[in-house]
C-alpha cells in the first residue's frame, strides 16, 4: 500500500531482487524482527532443496551480525533479543532437532532443546500471538504433540505441554493465564477447542465442542477476542468471540459473530494482526475476485477493504461466473467442484474446453483462489474447475480419512466421477477435457491416466509422485518414513499389493494415452526427479499412440518450481502453450473489455 503523507520514509531492510543476483533459485522462507526491533533474522534457500541458511542483520544498517546458521529449516524464531531458536534436518531431510543459539556465539556451541528420534515425526516451530511463548510441534500424519519455550527464560529449555498420545492431534496458543488447545482424536475427528490454566494444564474446559459437520482448522487469539477458522460444506468460515478479562477464568465463550462473504465459492486465510487490537486482518479471494485484504472490527462486526490486487488488461470481475457443482460417486458421496468461466464466451453445449484440477492428499484443501495468469485461459473461453476429492481436507477430517491408506483409490475414482459429470452436463467433451495435478496431485493424474485415458485430451503432471511403491520401500530417502502414515507401509503385504495396484509407474500398459506434459525439479527433496523421469520412460516404452509426451526438468529449482515472479509466469506460459497447442485454441476478439495480454 502506498505511504500516507504522515508516514516515515520507506526503509528497505532486505531486497530479494539484489540478494538473488547470481542465483538461479532464491527464496526467503522466514523474516523475523527481534522484539526490540533492532535486528532481523531471515532464512534463504539458494538451490530449491529447502535447506536454508539463516542470516542476522542490523535492522537499520543491514550490517551482518555474527556468522550465519547453516543447514537449517525455514523455522526460526526470536527468544528475546539475544537468542534464536531454529530447527535442523537429519540425513533423510527430516526436521528432527530444535536448537537454541545465543547471538555472538558459534553454531557448534548451540544447545539442543529437543531431539525427535521417531522417524515418523518431524518438528515445526511457531510463536504465540502474545509473543510470550514458542511452541515446538512434533507431528506425524496421525499424532501431534506440543512443547513450549518461555521466551523470557529460553535456557530453561522446551517443556512438554500436551503429551504424545497416539492418534491425538493438538495445536496450542496462549493468552493471559491460559493455554488454548485445539484437540483432535479419533472420536473428535473435526476437533474441539479447550482451555487450561497454565499452572494446571490437565484441567481442561471445553470452549467449542466437537461437531460432525464443522471442522476447526485454525485459531487466532487476541487480548480480548478469539477467532476460529472453520470449514463447513466445503467452504471456510470465520467466527469471532469476545473473551473475559485476562485475569478471569476462561470457562466459556461469548458472542459468536460470523463474517459474511460474497462469492458462492471462495478462500479465506488469516493475515498478521496485532494481539492487542480488536481488528482481525484476513485475506480473501475467489476464482473471479483478486486477492484482497480486509480489516474486520470484532467489536462492531464491520469489514473494511484495505487492499485488492490490481489486475492489468481491463479485467472486470463481472465478466466471470463462479459456481459450486456436485458429482455423485458410486457410493453415493457428493463430490464438490468449484467452477469459473467467462460468461460471454462459454456456451455450455459440450463444445467448450475445460481444465480440471485435483489434489486429494494430506488433508490439504485446494480452495478456489484467484490466479491472474489463469485469465489467459478463461479469456480464450476455457472453463476451469477444481475437484475437491476425497483425501483432501475440504469436507472435514473424515473426507481425508476416506481417501488414504486402503481407501486411496477413492481419490482417483472421485476425480474420474467429476470428469464424467462435466461431460454429461455438457461443460465439455472428451476432445476438450484437460487435467492437471502437482506432487501428490501428480500421483492422481498418473493413476487416472492409467485407469481412464480415454476420458482426457491432455494432462499436466507437475513434480508427480508416481513411483509410490519403490519410494515407500526405501526408508533412506527423504520423507519416506513420515509418509507411511499417509500411504501405508508396503513392507506389510496388504499395503504392498494395494499400493502396487495404483502406483502409476507400475500400471503403465500398452494403450493409447492423451497428450502429456510431465515436469520435475533437479533439487526436489520431496519427489526426486528420477520418479517422473522413470514414469516418462515407461510411457515412451509402452504407449501405443503418437500424442505428445514432454518431460521438462528444471535444473535450477526444487519441488515448488522456479523462484521469481516472471520465472513462474514463464512456467505458466509454457504449460498453457502446451494446452492451447493440443486444443488448437486461438485468441478470441475480446474488444475493449478483455484482459488478454
Amino acid at each position: 500500500m502506498p505511504a500516507g503523507p504522515d508516514d516515515p520514509p520507506e526503509h528497505v531492510m532486505l531486497d530479494e531482487n539484489v540478494n538473488s543476483q547470481g542465483h538461479e533459485f532464491y527464496h526467503i522462507g522466514a523474516f523475523e524482527v527481534s522484539p526490540n526491533h533492532e535486528l532481523a533474522a531471515y532464512a534463504e534457500d539458494t538451490k530449491g532443496d529447502e535447506i536454508y541458511t539463516v542470516h542476522v542483520i542490523n535492522a537499520d544498517t543491514k550490517i551482518p551480525v555474527g556468522s550465519p546458521l547453516t543447514g537449517v529449516t525455514s523455522a526460526v524464531e526470536w527468544a528475546g533479543n539475544d537468542y534464536l531458536v531454529y530447527i535442523t534436518l537429519d540425513e533423510i531431510h527430516r526436521a528432527d532437532k530444535v536448537w537454541l543459539h545465543k547471538l555472538g556465539t558459534d553454531q557448534s556451541t548451540d544447545t539442543c532443546l529437543y531431539h525427535e528420534k521417531d522417524d515418523k515425526f518431524s518438528l515445526d516451530l511457531h510463536a504465540s500471538e502474545s509473543e510470550h511463548y514458542l511452541f515446538v510441534v512434533s507431528d506425524s500424519k496421525l499424532t501431534r504433540f506440543v512443547l513450549y519455550i518461555d521466551v523470557s527464560k529460553p535456557e530453561d529449555g522446551a517443556k512438554v505441554l500436551t503429551p504424545r498420545v497416539d492418534g491425538v492431534d493438538t495445536s496450542v496458543t496462549h493468552r493471559g493465564n491460559h493455554f488454548i488447545i485445539q484437540r483432535r482424536t479419533d472420536e473428535l475427528f473435526n476437533s474441539e477447542l479447550v482451555a487450561c490454566p497454565m499452572n494446571n494444564i490437565s484441567d481442561t474446559t471445553v470452549l467449542i465442542p466437537h461437531r460432525e459437520s464443522v471442522k476447526i482448522w485454525d485459531t487466532r487469539v487476541f487480548a480480548d477476542h478469539l477467532v476460529v477458522f472453520e470449514r463447513q460444506n466445503c467452504l471456510p468460515k470465520i467466527t469471532t468471540f469476545h473473551l473475559p478479562p485476562v485475569d478471569e477464568p476462561l470457562v466459556s465463550l461469548k458472542g459468536g459473530q460470523t463474517v459474511d462473504f460474497i462469492d458462492p465459492v471462495y478462500t479465506v486465510d488469516p493475515e498478521e494482526s496485532e494481539f492487542s487490537s480488536s481488528i482481525l486482518r484476513f485475506s480473501y479471494s475467489s476464482l473471479k475476485t483478486p486477492h484482497s485484504v480486509y480489516d474486520y472490527d470484532m467489536n462492531t462486526g464491520t469489514s473494511v477493504l484495505k487492499k485488492i490486487d490490481t489486475i492489468l488488461g481491463g479485467f472486470d470481475t463481472s465478466n466471470y461466473v463462479t459456481e459450486r457443482k456436485y458429482a455423485t460417486a458410486s457410493d453415493g458421496i457428493q463430490i464438490p467442484m468449484s467452477v469459473v468461466y467467462r460468461k460471454d464466451l462459454v456456451k455450455l453445449d459440450g463444445s467448450d474446453p475445460l481444465y480440471l484440477y485435483g489434489y486429494g492428499s494430506y488433508e490439504v484443501s485446494i480452495d478456489p483462489t484467484f490466479k491472474a495468469s489463469r485469465l489467459s485461459l478463461l479469456d480464450r473461453g476455457l472453463i476451469f474447475v477444481i475437484a475437491h476429492i476425497r483425501g483432501g481436507g475440504e469436507m472435514g477430517r473424515q473426507w481425508y480419512e476416506n481417501g488414504k491408506f486402503l481407501k486411496k483409490k477413492n481419490t482417483f475414482t472421485d476425480f474420474i466421477t467429476c470428469a464424467e459429470y462435466l461431460l454429461e452436463q455438457k461443460y465439455c467433451s472428451k476432445e476438450k477435457l484437460c487435467i492437471e495435478g502437482r506432487s501428490a496431485g501428480g500421483l492422481l493424474i498418473g493413476s487416472v491416466l492409467n485407469m481412464r485415458p480415454d476420458l482426457f485430451k491432455a494432462a499436466v503432471a507437475g513434480v508427480p509422485f508416481v513411483d509410490v511403491l519403490t519410494t515407500m520401500l526405501d526408508p533412506s530417502i527423504p520423507l519416506t518414513t513420515e509418509e507411511w502414515e499417509e500411504w501405508g507401509d508396503p513392507r506389510e503385504e496388504e499395503f504392498y499389493f494395494y499400493m502396487k495396484s495404483y502406483s502409476p509407474v507400475d500400471n503403465v500398459k500398452p494403450q493409447d494415452y492423451p497428450h502429456i506434459l510431465v515436469t520435475a525439479g533437479l533439487h526436489d527433496p520431496r519427489v526426486m526427479y528420477s520418479e517422473p523421469a522413470k514414469f516418462v520412460a515407461k510411457l515412451r516404452e509402452l504407449k501405443t499412440d503418437d500424442n505428445l509426451l514432454l518431460f521438462k526438468c528444471e535444473l535450477g529449482a526444487g519441488h515448488f518450481s522456479k523462484s521469481g515472479r516472471f520465472e513462474r509466469l514463464q512456467e505458466d506460459a509454457f504449460k498453457y502453450t502446451f494446452l492451447m497447442k493440443v486444443l488448437n485454441m486461438t485468441p478470441p476478439d475480446l474488444g475493449s473489455g478483455g484482459s488478454q495480454k
